[in-house]
């Protein structure tokens, strides 16, 4: 066992790929949670594909995937927030498919008539641990503390405004604003995860453990440290299932997902 993981640990891209997960992990949970509770959990997968499109863009170009994807996912996740919120008859589950098949379906047009694609392009549809560079990692470092602290200093506000955003209002807490700060941290963990789960399977860190933790607890605070807590473990039993069976980082990483959910479930039900 010592030598498995002298062996794991041996290589700079799998250190990396450790480093930026757990914290991509751990930010997804803590935000899916507010997302699945608000009903709007389905903008992971929305943003993924327009971080999917905009990256296929930049790199058909040969710009910077991250500095053209990190503000268009941006403003992609306020335009959804926008939208859904507005009387305009688009709401939630519709607007996202609308804004994320647009944007994926422009990517892969631009990317095909360019320079087709190519090995980098299918890496960030499925993600690869070979895709984690030391910028992805300060993002991750700085994006997790952003969000830790997030949840520590503003626990109570938070909650209000998941559960009752119009007594939130009324107490003085800007719903919008908070909304605003959600949206943006969701968007730049889809992003960076994007790289390693790929678009395909990135949501799946902001829903499984959150929906794995409301499965077993339900007070607020108890769902919140253990969906941190699954998706911190999920996601090292999913790279250590990888780096020994040679199976793909992200589809390891969301079968681990998968049966913590499946054990929560059965844990649930045996409770009630």
């Amino acid at each position: 066992m010592i030598d498995f993981f002298s062996a794991l640990f041996s290589y700079g891209f799998i250190i990396r790929a450790f480093i930026a997960g757990t914290l991509i992990s751990l930010c997804a949970s803590l935000l899916g949670i507010v997302l699945v509770l608000k009903r709007f959990s389905m903008i992971g997968d929305g943003l993924s594909h327009v971080g999917f499109g905009t990256m296929a863009v930049a790199m058909a170009f040969n710009w910077a995937p991250l500095a053209v994807s990190v503000p268009v996912c941006i403003l992609a996740a306020f335009l959804l927030l926008r939208v859904s919120a507005s009387s305009s008859g688009v709401k939630g589950d519709a607007a996202i498919a609308l804004i994320s098949s647009s944007a994926l379906a422009i990517g892969i047009i631009v990317t095909s008539v360019t320079s087709g694609l190519n090995t980098d392009v299918t890496a960030f549809m499925f993600g690869s641990i070979l895709a984690i560079s030391r910028t992805d990692v300060i993002i991750s470092v700085i994006l997790g503390a952003v969000v830790i602290n997030l949840f520590v200093l503003l626990y109570n506000r938070i909650f209000l405004v998941t559960f009752d955003e119009s007594f939130a209002t009324a107490s003085g807490i800007r719903s919008s604003a908070y909304n605003a700060l959600v949206a943006v941290l969701t968007a730049l963990t889809v992003v960076v995860g994007m790289r390693l789960m790929g678009a395909m399977m990135i949501s799946s860190l902001i829903v499984f453990p959150a929906l794995s933790a409301m499965r077993v607890f339900k007070s607020f605070l108890k769902v919140v440290v253990c969906a941190a807590v699954l998706s911190i473990v999920c996601f090292t039993a999913g790279m250590t299932v990888s780096f020994a069976w040679s199976t793909p980082a992200g589809a390891s990483i969301v079968a681990a997902n998968l049966a913590a959910f499946l054990i929560c479930f059965a844990a649930g039900k045996t409770r009630r």
